[in-house]
């Protein structure tokens, strides 16, 4: 309904520009939000005020020839000019009963935006290292991303997810060698095993597939691989990792492919019955076999960005805003991580995405200016580079808050979480927030079923049509939803609701360009407690058959928002609680 309105000024616009009242440049898109008062009608513009300079006219004078120049239309019952200018548009009551049959009539399709030239953007989220199950925080992001995924669809962005397997570098190397040092010790050998090697009983799990698939294979003298280890723990980790790949030579491999298959299919498996699904899962070592990283870096040297000092290949970062230059190949001939971060980028957009959206932890903040400083360097715009951080959810069990550590295997898995609240108050409850403010989840309340607790207040609502429709079936009672008379519909609280209803497609408008989610959420319990208030108010059954018609109408339509609202945040719609 926004968008239709907004079209019908674009239109008196255009018009004032042909007449030249306006200069061509004046022809943009209005801008146009719902009033905050009903007695100033259901939508505002300012547009007047923005453009009288153009005009040469005041914005009052202008506002009157914009409003000479709206074509006719059933949508709109008058339009005024206000204050300083305002325009002042009132919508028919035919256009909000035209609204509800748009409603059934789209069913799921309803709320979709209809854009042209949009970008295609690319969504990387979740993640997380595959040195363990996901826990609470790395939830989080993956409610938060597939939410945004699904959000930007729905308004007409052509929008895909990826997760970046992280299948390279160091803490894979101690990941594998955590599981080799288990295995040993399944074996019989006596281990020292390293503080500062992965702990958790996964670790465990995983040598015990490998002794079970290979028995005795991997076996070594466990006496001179602690051998003359450093004192220092970091030093001492790197250097058992160093021995264990001389001892097993190809056998290493086969070890960390089989940690690295365990844990991703385990972290695959997680998110799809938590109800995220990739469209890619991107191979970070794919990166150094088909040589996109040296692509990468030839790229940043030819354009003169790279410089040798103390044996290192440095990339000159500070002169697009870093606090300092960054080290891509070090003085040993590694890449570093940054190097394949920068290939990753160039990847995406050889790909033929026009935006890049990353979502990480808040603790990768200190990688943003760097990131983006090597993708504004390979001939990108930095808008087109947009990182959103995700602050830390902190769980509260009992009233004690729990702490999560990855290595020391103390802490929470998602998958915990979903077994103890459900899937839906998971979602639902990460939706709530912006991504940036800290989050404490309550448990008690996302498993109590009253209407403090959002989820169960959404859901319920959508419970409660299917109910009077089931007990319609059950009695037989005719519903005529085609002829019903809306125009029976003269109640404040179901004019209330219809108004509602027809925010839907602007609120996903909005959660898209803002990538904020959680504005589908935060409407969602705001058009649950219209309808619990009209639904206590109000029989359906036992009204009049024409009004019941009508009513009946109205709650299908409210039904079909609530599925599709909570469809965007991966939340189910039950038809019975």
């Amino acid at each position: 309904m926004k968008f239709q309105v907004q079209s019908l000024i674009q239109t008196a616009l255009t018009r004032l520009v042909d007449a030249e009242v306006l200069p061509a440049a004046a022809n943009t898109e209005p801008y146009l939000e719902r009033a905050r008062q009903r007695s100033h009608g259901d939508f505002a513009s300012n547009v007047a005020m923005v453009l009288a300079r153009h005009a040469g006219m005041k914005p009052r004078e202008l506002a009157e020839r914009i409003i000479e120049n709206i074509p006719e239309s059933e949508l709109i019952e008058r339009v005024e000019v206000a204050g300083p200018g305002f325009i002042n548009v009132f919508v028919s009551d035919f256009a909000y009963r035209q609204e509800l049959r748009e409603i059934r009539s789209m069913g799921a399709r309803y709320g979709e935006v209809r854009a042209e030239n949009l970008p295609r953007i690319m969504v990387e989220f979740v993640s997380a290292n595959p040195t363990g199950p996901l826990h609470v925080g790395h939830g989080r992001g993956a409610a938060y991303g597939d939410a945004l995924v699904r959000v930007l669809r729905k308004a007409g962005y052509e929008a895909a997810s990826e997760y970046y397997v992280n299948d390279a570098g160091r803490q894979m190397d101690i990941l594998a060698t955590s599981v080799w040092l288990r295995y040993l010790e399944l074996t019989g050998a006596e281990i020292v095993f390293p503080d500062n090697a992965y702990r958790g009983d996964y670790i465990y799990d995983i040598a015990a597939t490998c002794h079970r698939e290979y028995g005795e294979r991997f076996v070594t003298d466990a006496g001179e691989l602690f051998a003359d280890l450093p004192v220092d723990a970091e030093a001492r980790i790197d250097a058992l990792t160093a021995r264990a790949r001389a001892a097993l030579e190809d056998d290493y491999r086969v070890i960390f492919d089989v940690t690295l298959d365990t844990l991703v299919e385990d972290i695959r498996s997680d998110l799809a019955q938590f109800r995220v699904e990739f469209d890619t899962w991107f191979s970070e070592r794919s990166l150094v076999e088909s040589g996109a990283i040296d692509r990468a870096v030839a790229h940043l040297s030819e354009a003169g960005l790279l410089y040798e000092k103390d044996g290192a290949l440095w990339f000159s970062s500070t002169g697009f805003g870093d606090e300092k230059d960054r080290v891509v190949r070090r003085a040993n001939g590694q890449y570093t991580y940054f190097a394949s971060d920068i290939a990753y980028c160039l990847n995406k957009k050889e790909r033929g995405f026009d935006k890049l959206i990353y979502i990480w932890g808040a603790d990768h903040h200190g990688y943003v200016t760097r990131t983006r400083a090597a993708f504004e360097a390979l001939g990108n715009d930095p808008d087109e580079f947009i990182v959103l951080l995700v602050q830390f959810a902190v769980l509260y069990r009992g009233g004690e808050k729990v702490s999560m550590s990855t290595r020391s295997g103390e802490f929470v898995t998602l998958r915990e979480l979903r077994r103890e609240v459900g899937d839906d108050a998971a979602r639902f409850f990460y939706a709530l927030r912006k991504v940036e403010q800290h989050m404490d989840f309550d448990l008690d309340l996302a498993k109590s079923k009253s209407n403090e607790n959002p989820v169960y207040y959404v859901q319920y609502a959508h419970a409660r049509v299917c109910s009077v429709f089931r007990q319609i079936r059950e009695k037989g009672i005719a519903h005529d939803a085609e002829g019903a008379d809306l125009s029976l519909l003269v109640e404040a609280r179901e004019q209330d609701l219809v108004r509602d209803l027809s925010r839907f497609p602007e609120v996903v408008e909005a959660a898209a360009r803002a990538y904020e989610p959680h504005q589908v959420a935060y409407y969602l319990r705001e058009l649950a407690q219209a309808f619990h208030t009209y639904y206590n108010a109000h029989p359906f059954i036992a009204s009049e058959s024409a009004l019941r018609d009508a009513r009946l109408v109205l709650i299908d339509a409210a039904r079909q928002v609530f599925a599709n609202g909570l469809e965007l945040l991966g939340v189910s719609a039950p038809e019975s609680m």
